[in-house]
Parts: structure tokens; C-alpha cells; sequence
């Protein structure tokens, strides 16, 4: 199992080597590393002063100001700003689906872009948010993006229709999502020193439904990767672009 991926196709390429189905928790798009300002779509796109910039601003917590940055940049680009993102994004997603190994379950992190992924996914690669799957006799349900933040990032939704989605898996035995439970432990991000957003819908599921693992992403550092809620064992699976490891689950 996979999840904030961010551009390492090499790893993923072998990320399923040995197991029987490779599950992947979205986040397959870069568009701006923070330990390494030179990757991404925005340094290509600006350069790595500017990337520098920006990690700064936003790690401050100074969004207003980033986004005027933004702005600012994107007015010296040539061609129409949704074009020349659309295109960047196509080329890490082609490399990216093609990586996947068959059998692939996915399902979309918040820097994702969900209309696109049905023109990459091929036979054998199963996209799922807000349903379930079997997958080797036990039951799995998939709800993928975030939550509006302040970031601002393609696939952020209300709290109401991500609740939504979580209250269509229902009762499974792994529940796969891209967002920690909103937990402080599980959404706090040592490094970019900032909560992230976390799911309470997804907190009151997990406390209600019992499932016997909750998996997840999207927060790099945490200061817990895994704790027990109830009878729930919650994990972090891993910041897989710097670890380049999958994280296994075994029956």
C-alpha cells in the first residue's frame, strides 16, 4: 500500500512486487516538493527561487501572500493558466499509470485531478471513492480527496459531501482513505509545523463501525504514524515519494 506518491515512478514501478494487489491512497501528482524545491510542476514552471519562496510563505502561514505570488507568476505565462497546468499534469500521470502494477486499487488524494484519471487508468487498475471492494475475502472501502484548506489544492471538498461518501462504504474490515481521522496526533505535520485537515466524519466512523485498520496519507511527518481507536488499528502508511517503500498489510 501506497499513498502520496508525488512523481516516484521508479519505486512504484516495484512497489507490488510480491503481493498480491497493490493499493495506492491518491497523491500521485508533484507539483511542489518541499525538501527539494527544484521538483515539481511550480519550479518548472517559475524556477526554484520561487518555489523557495513560496514553501516559505506557505509554511508561515502566510497563504494571502502566497497566492498574490501565485498571481503574479502566472501572469507572465504564456497560454491559458488551466492549459498549461492541464498539460504538466498529463505528463506525470501518464508515467505514473503506467507504473501501476495489476491488480491496483486507487483512489484520489487532494492534489489530484479526478476527471483525468479515467483517461489513464487501464484494465486492472480499479478506481474507487466513496464504495467498497473484496480483495482477498475481506471487505475494503475506499474515500478519497481532503477537505478545504487554506492550500487550496484541486480536490478539496465540505465536510458534508465527504461525509457522504464515508457514510456509502459503511461497515468494512479496511477502510482506505486519503485524510487521517481528525485526531491531533495523526494530522499534525512536524515538519511544515501545521495541523492539517482531518476528518471528523471519518473519526466517527471509525469509533461507530469498528473496522479492523483505518489507512492513510496526506499528512508527510506525523507526529504519530499509528495509534489505536477502539478496536481500529490507525495507520499512516507513508510519505512514499522520500521512502520510496510501500507500506504492507498482511492477513
Amino acid at each position: 500500500m501506497v499513498s502520496d506518491v508525488h512523481g516516484n515512478v521508479r519505486d512504484l514501478a516495484r512497489a507490488g512486487q510480491g503481493a498480491d494487489a497493490l493499493l495506492c491512497l491518491g497523491d500521485l501528482i508533484l507539483f511542489l516538493d518541499y525538501a527539494d524545491h527544484s521538483r515539481g510542476i511550480f519550479p518548472d514552471l517559475f524556477g526554484t527561487e520561487n518555489a523557495h519562496r513560496i514553501v516559505e510563505l506557505r509554511t508561515a502561514r502566510r497563504y494571502t501572500e502566497a497566492r498574490e505570488l501565485g498571481t503574479r507568476l502566472w501572469a507572465g505565462v504564456d497560454g491559458d493558466r488551466r492549459e498549461v497546468m492541464e498539460q504538466a499534469v498529463r505528463r506525470q500521470y501518464a508515467e505514473l499509470f503506467a507504473a501501476f502494477p495489476t491488480p491496483t486499487y486507487a483512489t484520489y488524494g487532494n492534489v489530484d485531478v479526478p476527471p483525468l484519471w479515467q483517461e489513464y487508468a487501464r484494465p486492472g487498475l480499479t478506481v474507487l471513492d466513496g464504495e467498497r471492494v473484496e480483495i482477498g475475502g475481506r471487505v475494503f472501502g475506499f474515500v478519497g480527496g481532503g477537505l478545504r484548506s487554506p492550500m487550496r489544492t484541486p480536490y478539496e471538498i465540505g465536510d458534508e459531501e465527504y461525509a457522504a461518501k464515508i457514510e456509502a462504504v459503511g461497515e468494512v474490515d479496511v477502510l482506505c482513505t486519503h485524510i487521517p481521522p481528525e485526531v491531533p496526533e495523526l494530522v499534525y505535520d512536524t515538519v511544515a509545523r501545521r495541523f492539517e485537515r482531518g476528518s471528523r466524519a471519518l473519526l466517527d466512523a471509525i469509533r461507530r463501525t469498528r473496522p479492523r485498520y483505518a489507512l492513510f496519507g496526506h499528512v508527510h511527518q506525523p507526529l504519530v504514524r499509528r495509534m489505536r481507536i477502539g478496536a481500529t488499528e490507525c495507520v499512516n502508511v507513508g510519505h512514499f515519494a522520500s521512502t520510496g517503500r510501500p507500506w504492507v498489510l498482511e492477513w
